[in-house]
Formats: structure tokens, sequence, C-alpha cells
């Protein structure tokens, strides 16, 4: 016995993963602002003291949301812990990188990242859910390409960079697309998951010669304390939206926090742009451009077909 098709009624009153996925954009987007305050503690221990300051916020939503059942039927699952477990060094990869390039000044080099990121989605799509490139995406594809080839012919020293950013956070949400477990109780897993090697940072630095950052002075204290909601709002919002939205649409919507990044490079960082990065930026745009024409046209084409 198959189970009914929902109704068109029904569809319509599916949440909308529209709001969450603007929401996470436009925090990440402002994030460097909030990396200004903390500038002084080292990256390293900045992420472990993010991880850290993450699973008490987690825990204490999972109890206010009555999730401990959806929490312990995941971690049941071997299928669920291994992908989690993946999903977590992934995100873990993705923030070490970000922090420690804001923190170096390489704020551009972070936005390139993130604006590859909708068009690394579109390729992992392609290679790991059995999607097909239509022939606008394949143009955008290679004119990103071009792109990034520039960055390694003038700027090859933050290449890396962006590279690492956009693969790593594509990956992460490919594996958190696939894993059936709730936002909350996932981000929760995954931070508990770190938890281990996180504290194991903080100690470590807490016996350097500078000891630790946490503790000598009350701002910058509560500023470490704040890691926390600054990491599980947008990752919950970028969750709930990537179980709600297609995987296109969430990439598209992406653009919304490289934008606010490239502005504040320009505006709050006063970061110089060289010949080569902004060319790789207009072609990056472009390519945009080219990506934002065949969803819209997509988007129009199905309206007739109804």
């Amino acid at each position: 016995m198959t189970a009914a098709a929902p109704s068109a009624d029904t569809a319509d009153k599916a949440p909308s993963g529209l709001a969450p996925a603007i929401g996470a954009y436009v925090i990440w987007g402002f994030l460097p602002l909030y990396l200004l305050l903390v500038k002084s503690v080292p990256p390293f221990e900045f992420v472990g003291w993010r991880i850290v300051w993450t699973l008490p916020l987690c825990l204490l939503i999972v109890a206010f949301r009555r999730q401990f059942g959806e929490l312990f039927v995941a971690l049941r699952s071997p299928r669920t812990l291994l992908a989690l477990l993946a999903s977590s060094v992934l995100i873990a990869i993705n923030w070490f990188v970000y922090i420690w390039a804001i923190m170096a000044g390489e704020v551009y080099a972070t936005s390139i990242g993130y604006y590859l990121n909708p068009l690394i989605n579109v390729l992992l799509g392609t290679l790991f859910l059995g999607e097909k490139l239509s022939r606008r995406q394949w143009v955008a594809v290679a004119i990103a390409g071009t792109a990034v080839a520039l960055l390694a012919a003038g700027a090859i020293t933050s290449l890396w960079i962006s590279l690492t950013l956009g693969f790593s956070f594509g990956l992460y949400g490919l594996v958190r697309k696939q894993v059936s477990v709730g936002s909350l109780p996932g981000l929760t897993i995954e931070s508990a998951i770190l938890l281990l090697p996180a504290s194991a940072i903080a100690i470590w630095y807490a016996g350097g010669p500078q000891g630790s950052s946490f503790g000598q002075d009350t701002f910058l204290s509560l500023a470490i304390i704040f890691s926390g909601v600054v990491t599980a709002v947008p990752l919950l919002l970028f969750a709930i939206a990537a179980r709600r939205m297609d995987y296109s649409t969430l990439g598209f919507i992406q653009y919304l926090a490289p934008t606010i990044v490239f502005f504040l490079g320009l505006t709050v960082f006063h970061q110089p742009l060289a010949a080569t990065k902004l060319a790789s930026f207009v072609l990056i745009w472009i390519a945009v451009g080219v990506f934002v024409t065949d969803l819209l046209a997509k988007r129009r084409a199905a309206r007739r077909s109804v």
C-alpha cells in the first residue's frame, strides 16, 4: 500500500526554509565584525572555545524543545554517527580556516570561497546526488574555474583559503542533507564529537606561556562565550533551511554572506583589492549572474507547466 501524495494545500502549508536561510547567511556575512572583538585570541584557541560554548547552548535548546528522544535515537544509529563525525570534521576545518583568514587580513579570500561554494554545490549535486547540469550551469562553472585559475596565477597564497572554505562547507551541507536526523540534534551531536579535542586545545593554551585568553578580561571572556551563540544559531538555521529547500535555491541565497563580507573588506577592514583578485571577483560575479539566470528560467518554466 503506497502513501497518498500530499495535496497542494498541504504543500503550501509546509514550513518554508527561506527565512532561516536568509537569517543564517546574514549572520555569517557580518561575522567578521564579531571576530574583531576577539582578534587578540589565537585562532586555534578560539575555535576550541567556540566548540566548548556551542554544546551547552545546543543542549539548552534541545531541552526547551523536548528533543532528547530524537537525540538518543540518532546516537543509537552507527550510520548517523559516522555521517555526523564526517560533518563535524568538515565544519571544524571550515571554522578554523575562516577565523584564521579573517584575523590574518585575508577577507577577500573568504568572500571568494563562499562565492564559489554554490557552484561547488552544483558540482557536488552532479557527482553525488545524480543531478544534471544545464548548459548555463556548465558555463557558470567554467567561468568560475577561470576565476580560480586567475587566483592560482596571481594570488596563489590565498587560493587555498578560498578552495578550502568552498569545498569544506559544500561537503558539510551535502553530508547534513543526507542524514536522517533533525537540525538541532545533529548540531548537538557534532558539537559533542568535537568537545574532547576542543577541550584539549583550551587546556593546552591555558598551560602555555601566555595563558588562556578566557578568564583574564571580563569583556573578552563574555565575547568568547558569545561564540556559542554565533555558532549555534546560524548553523541551526542553515540545517533547518537545508532540509526544507532544494540545494540550488539554498546556494543562491548564500550569495548574501560573501557579498556582505566583500563590502566589509572594502569599508571596515580597508583591505586593498589587487587587480588579480578584482578580476577574479568580476568573473565570479558573471558566473553568479549566469547561475541565477538559469535558476530563474527554470522556475518560470516550472510555473508555466503547472
